[in-house]
């Protein structure tokens, strides 16, 4: 799947607000949203920041998406416990993993080795997306958000989406 296709699959099922944090996975994604006409997308200077975004968008009636790499997340727990989870707001969050399987700057070895226990212990569903199953993948992050209302991640490894 490419990012063309990826977004407009999160389109169909009714996403239509974007906030995040650049990436280099990510960026081909956020490029395309920036200029897509038929979403919003706001760009966000730190995670908890645009998991606030989001948030609003939320309460103004908005299916949002949260983009940012795993080195953020660190950033965003308080944003996540005290706001997203204690208060159920559904909000779909794409993770890119930086440092998977000990490759990439030293600075994402220790968050790409944790972010998946991290998320468990948070309770947050967390679904890693492939190449083959990448659409099934993405329904089952959204069945989990819609059924629990809280959020929920899809993870994205360099090279998932092109």
């Amino acid at each position: 799947m490419d990012h063309v296709e990826f977004c407009s699959f999160l389109k169909r099922q009714g996403f239509d607000f974007f906030t995040g944090v650049p990436c280099s996975i990510l960026k081909d994604i956020i490029l395309h949203l920036s200029n897509d006409k038929e979403v919003i997308y706001i760009p966000a200077t730190r995670e908890d920041e645009a998991l606030g975004i989001a948030t609003g968008a939320c309460l103004g009636g908005k299916k949002p998406v949260v983009l940012m790499q795993n080195s953020g997340l660190g950033n965003s727990i308080n944003a996540l416990t005290s706001l997203d989870l204690l208060y159920k707001f559904p909000i779909l969050m794409i993770i890119s993993w930086r440092g998977h399987q000990g490759k990439d700057a030293p600075e994402h070895l220790i968050m790409g080795k944790s972010m998946l226990e991290l998320l468990k212990v948070l309770g947050i569903t967390t679904v890693v997306l492939s190449k083959d199953e990448s659409k099934k993948d993405i329904l089952k992050a959204v069945e989990a958000m819609k059924n629990k209302s809280i959020p929920s991640t899809l993870i994205l490894k360099r090279g998932v989406i092109e």
